[in-house]
Order: structure tokens, then C-alpha cells, then sequence
């Protein structure tokens, strides 16, 4: 349960206190065991007992009263997400007198924010930023504007919009008048079905689980969450593309990068629109490592 190479402001360094966790959401105790090794943790091969972690993160460190996902919706990692805010506060503080940027002046756009409405809900608790956050999918839409809605006394400032032609990133979304310092997204980065079968297999045997038959996501994630038409190599070529549309309303477009390979061909499309600046900030939590790809003009 050891978390490495989270970002230095991280409220989750080090092993989970899975004590103060099921405290705070006693949901979570029927969860906790002993493993072989006696040490104190969780099935992280089971969905139930990811999501109450993580929604007993969300109640304990953040003070949510409210955190509900669909069945079957993708369960997102409360340490990992919240790094990739901390990594953009950095990308914003080099260009800002390097004084971290907090309060509501601070806008940012999150690129298909899910059921969970996770990096709104983060970012606005650590930093008080606003957002609009879009969505294509119906029941994710109307799950994160509950999300939202439900803890409105400790989220401000936070907007949930249907994406309404799923073949558009930013098109639809930002007015002519509209100014963001940043964008986000964290894009399915399977090509498709198989493909996010076989990955979720190989994370399981990673796991060491003792279950065995049909893979199960850990995380869960519906197809849309998980998997597009060409994969995350397409996804974020067409958002470089249409970016430049809007090169005058967002200081900086970002979206993780799961895929290492991937960055070259990023770069020659980068070079190739004339992008001004670009940046690549690396991210790791446990085995698991990305980047976050940086551009702007």
C-alpha cells in the first residue's frame, strides 16, 4: 500500500491508515483485512472495496458528505488524480510569480470529467479553482452534477456541461469570450474492447489476486472510459488539432499520456501547429507511471 513518487504536497504519502479511513466511512471496515504478510489492507482486486478507499479518501482528507458512482463506472484513484492537479498548480505557479495560484479566478476545463466529477471535486478543495467540466455520456453527466450539486457546501464554483457531439473535444464547449488558464483529461487510452480486456488481465495477475475466471475492473470504467476508436494516440492528436482553434482562449492544454511511445509523434504534431510552448511533466504512483503532455500559445 506504499504510494512512491507522489507529488511533494500530496495529502496521501506513505501507507494508508486504513483505521482513520473506516472512522471516517465505517463502510470501509467490512473491507479491511489482514493479508498473508500481516499486514492490514484491501482486496484491490475487488471494485467495492477500491471504491469505498477511495470514496473514505474523499470523506477523511476532503470533507465530502456525498460520493456516488454508477455500477460499473470507472472509480478513479484519489492520490494519482489529486497529482495531477498538484502538477498543474506548478505549471501555473512557474508563471505566476512562483506563488501557488488559489481562489475562484483560477479557471480550468476537465475534458470528459466522468461520473466521479473527480478533478472539479479536487480541485476546487485544494485550491478553490473553478471549473466547467464536460461530459458526453447521459448517465455520467447526470451522475457528476449530483456529485457536485450534493456538496455544495463545500464545492464552489463548478460546472457540469454536455458535450452533446461526442466527435468534438473543444468545439461546443468554449465560447468565443470564454478564458481558461488550463485544460484537462485523462482520455481512454485502449484501441479497443480486447485491447482493455487484455490490460485488465494483466493488472490482475499484477495483483497476485487469487481469484480466477472472467477479469474484472478493479476501477471499473464503461467502454466510452476506457476505450476508443484509436486509442489514446488518436484521442489526444485530435485534441492537439482542434486546440488550435482556441489557442487564444486557454493558456495552457494538458492531458496525461499513458503511453511513453506516444510522445514523439505528440511533439512533431505540436512542432507541426506552431505550438509555442510545451512541456512534459513525469507522474508516478507505485509500478504505475505517465506524463502529463503541456502544450500552449
Amino acid at each position: 500500500m506504499k504510494k512512491n513518487n507522489l507529488h511533494p504536497r500530496s495529502l496521501h504519502q506513505g501507507r494508508y491508515n486504513l483505521a482513520e479511513l473506516a472512522a471516517s466511512l465505517p463502510e470501509l471496515t467490512t473491507h479491511v483485512f489482514k493479508n498473508k504478510h500481516d499486514v492490514v489492507t484491501v482486496d484491490f482486486s475487488d471494485p467495492r472495496a477500491v471504491y469505498y478507499l477511495n470514496k473514505a479518501l474523499l470523506v477523511h482528507f476532503y470533507k465530502l458528505k456525498y460520493w456516488e458512482i454508477p455500477s460499473g463506472y470507472l472509480c478513479p484513484p484519489i492520490p494519482g488524480r489529486a497529482d495531477y492537479l498538484h502538477n498543474i498548480a506548478d505549471l501555473l505557479t512557474s508563471e505566476k510569480d512562483d506563488k501557488i495560484p488559489v481562489g475562484s479566478q483560477i479557471k480550468g476545463l476537465d475534458i470528459g470529467t466522468g461520473a466521479s466529477a473527480i478533478y472539479p471535486i479536487l480541485g476546487n478543495c485544494l485550491f478553490e479553482w473553478s471549473f466547467v467540466a464536460t461530459e458526453t455520456d447521459e448517465v455520467a453527466f447526470k451522475s457528476a452534477q449530483q456529485n457536485i450539486l450534493e456538496n455544495g457546501e463545500v464545492i464552489k464554483n463548478v460546472t457540469v456541461v454536455r458535450q452533446m457531439n461526442p466527435t468534438k473535444i473543444f468545439a461546443g464547449i468554449i465560447e468565443k469570450e470564454d478564458q481558461f488558464d488550463f485544460t484537462m483529461s485523462n482520455p481512454p487510452f485502449h484501441a479497443s474492447a480486447d485491447e482493455a480486456v487484455q490490460a485488465t488481465q494483466r493488472k490482475i495477475r499484477n495483483l497476485g489476486t487469487r481469484k480466477s475466471g472472467k477479469a474484472t475492473r478493479n476501477f471499473g470504467g464503461r467502454a466510452h472510459e476506457l476505450w476508443t476508436e484509436g486509442g489514446e494516440l488518436k484521442f489526444i492528436q485530435s485534441m492537439i488539432l482542434e486546440s488550435r482553434n482556441y489557442a487564444n482562449n486557454c493558456k495552457w492544454f494538458t492531458t496525461l499520456v499513458s503511453r511513453k511511445n506516444n510522445l514523439p509523434i505528440f511533439e512533431k504534431i505540436l512542432a507541426q501547429v506552431s505550438a509555442k510552448k510545451q512541456r512534459i511533466i513525469e507522474m508516478g504512483q507505485g509500478q504505475k507511471q505517465s506524463r502529463i503532455l503541456c502544450w500552449g500559445w
